[in-house]
């Protein structure tokens, strides 16, 4: 499938194309513009619609926040459009992309379409905004949030040499629980902690999360490892070959079927041409190094998603091994106990995620105390605060 939104402009991509060939990302001269426009559109909303908006929509909560809490109120409104923006967009390229349908095992790994590359210039111009307010405000958010960006920004880089182009839009998916993350720090703010209405949203981040990161992404991690030693055991026969010229492995990647000659129109016969567009800059396949370090990456990524989900359950579990003393004259009633329930494992996962984007590895009494507070549906617990900050040590102590 073409590019949904066309070409860039001739004297745009002369000015990246250079960069673009130094970086060894060919693809990202064609989708500059989208990288551009991703970036200041996601800026304007931080810079201008959020604070406008914000004070409109929440007159009562917005303007009295700090300084430091508006920063991240108005960074989760970007977060939030941009997550609900990319996984429709993904979505919707892996519904209708058919040429990436098509693909083989090793066209999975160096083929290419405009359409998944669009997903990937629209994460790269996020990861671009996050990069700049992370390095900003670094004395704000810490070393931990810039190393994230780079990592991220880094990672979906690496599509448009093309490297896993058509897994641009599987892998973006790990962010369908997002919006319901961002939902979840927007009630804490607006003073609807432990309502029904961050209930409902804890169950829908808690099956999301588990669904999308859990099955889906360990599932699509299993297929992907599995298409790059297809593509290594590829470049290791081209490298054995006892031939004095080097083997052009695209031969073995991109079939002669791919050249649209079963097309009824010019759009098919592009789109399907497309995937070996960039056939010369793949054809001495993947380098190694590449492939251990994409791996080494999805690993550690799959394994704090199920370290952050074991420590949900394991909230979930503690609240029924060591059940709350309460007044038998009013005994608290079963939904109570499951919104409880809910809203504990979804501020913990909240906690978690939030706090390896800060690089804070062992929570701070204040974190333990705000996550516990999260969890109670009354002003009970929030008096409880300072008595819990007291006996928890801090690190080091």
């Amino acid at each position: 499938m073409l590019d949904p939104l066309g070409s860039p402009p001739a004297w745009l991509r002369e000015f990246f194309e250079p960069f673009a060939l130094k970086l060894s990302s060919p693809t990202l001269a064609d989708h500059a513009h989208e990288v551009i426009l991703a970036f200041v559109f996601y800026q304007v909303i931080h810079s201008f619609v959020s604070p406008w908006l914000s004070a409109i929509l929440f007159p009562q909560s917005y303007p009295k926040l700090s300084p430091r809490t508006k920063l991240n109120w108005d960074i989760h409104v970007v977060s939030l459009v941009q997550s609900v923006l990319i996984n429709a967009a993904a979505l919707w390229v892996m519904y209708v992309d058919e040429e990436r349908w098509s693909m083989s095992s090793a066209e999975r790994i160096f083929g290419y379409t405009g359409a998944c590359g669009l997903i990937q210039a629209l994460a790269v111009g996020y990861f671009v905004y996050d990069l700049i307010v992370s390095a900003v405000h670094i004395k704000m958010f810490g070393v931990g949030m810039l190393f994230h960006a780079i990592s991220a920004l880094w990672v979906f880089s690496l599509g448009f040499r093309p490297f896993l182009n058509y897994y641009a839009p599987t892998f973006i998916l790990y962010e369908l629980s997002s919006p319901f993350l961002n939902i979840h720090w927007f009630l804490d703010k607006v003073n609807m902690t432990g309502s029904r209405a961050q209930w409902y949203n804890g169950m829908a981040l808690l099956g999301m999360f588990f669904s999308c990161r859990l099955v889906w992404g360990t599932w699509q991690s299993v297929v992907v490892y599995s298409d790059m030693w297809n593509a290594l055991q590829q470049t290791w026969a081209a490298q054995a070959s006892p031939l004095l010229e080097p083997t052009n492995i695209s031969a073995h990647v991109f079939y002669p079927t791919r050249d649209g000659g079963m097309c009824i129109d010019e759009t098919c016969a592009r789109a399907n041409a497309e995937i070996s567009r960039f056939k010369e800059y793949t054809a001495s396949g993947v380098p190694t190094w590449l492939v251990l370090t994409y791996v080494g990456s999805n690993i550690i990524l799959n394994f704090l998603n199920y370290y952050w989900f074991s420590q949900m359950v394991e909230t979930v579990l503690k609240r029924f091994r060591t059940p709350e003393k309460k007044d038998e004259r009013s005994p608290e009633k079963p939904e109570e106990v499951s919104q409880k329930v809910v809203l504990e494992a979804a501020a913990k996962l909240a906690e978690d995620e939030n706090a390896l984007r800060r690089s804070e590895l062992l929570p701070s009494p204040e974190q333990i105390a705000s996550g516990i507070d999260v969890g109670a549906l009354g002003d009970e617990l929030r008096k409880r605060r300072a008595e819990l900050v007291a006996k928890v040590p801090l690190p080091g102590a």
